[in-house]
């Protein structure tokens, strides 16, 4: 049976780089979530505008149908999605067992710093107010602290899920 873990959090809680390290370490697909946003999505959040549900629905929809495509062809998979509602998460996983989870979360002050420092990503510093006051926590996730060096991250994330 397929696993996804799908590791969400805000911008610049290491979503990316924690993912495409866990998923070598377990030779599983890794899946960028940010790939599936349309275009509109990203020149709005490029231009510093949070996105809204109705921004987000197609977003959320195109990555479910690629969980379901994994799932279907037996294929194990790690996927980076902020995932910050228990709607959008629901879109994600609902019917879905084969979905883990897992909530990298940091002070504020180091995912500022993180963001400073980021070059290349279309998501600006600005919108880290958004998201974390979009921010449903999870009740149903396994909450990793994502301060420690990615490789401490992916082992804690590795024995939470028993991987």
């Amino acid at each position: 049976m397929a696993t996804i873990v799908l590791l969400m959090g805000v911008t610049g809680s290491g979503k990316t780089t924690v993912g495409r390290l866990l998923a070598a370490e377990l030779g599983w697909t890794f899946v960028e979530g940010d790939d599936f946003h349309p275009r509109a999505n990203v020149e709005k959040m490029h231009r510093g505008e949070p996105l809204d549900d109705a921004d987000r629905a197609p977003w959320l929809r195109a990555l479910r149908r690629r969980i379901d495509e994994l799932v279907a062809d037996g294929r194990s998979a790690v996927v980076a999605c902020s995932a910050l509602k228990a709607t959008y998460r629901a879109v994600l996983a609902t019917g879905r067992p084969e979905v883990r989870f897992v909530h990298l979360k940091a002070p504020r002050e180091l995912i500022d710093d993180r963001l400073r420092h980021r070059v290349g990503h279309f998501m600006p510093p600005a919108l880290l107010a958004s998201q974390l006051d979009t921010l449903e926590e999870p009740a149903d996730a396994l909450v990793v602290d994502a301060a420690p060096a990615p490789a401490a991250v992916v082992a804690t994330i590795r024995r939470g899920l028993n991987q």
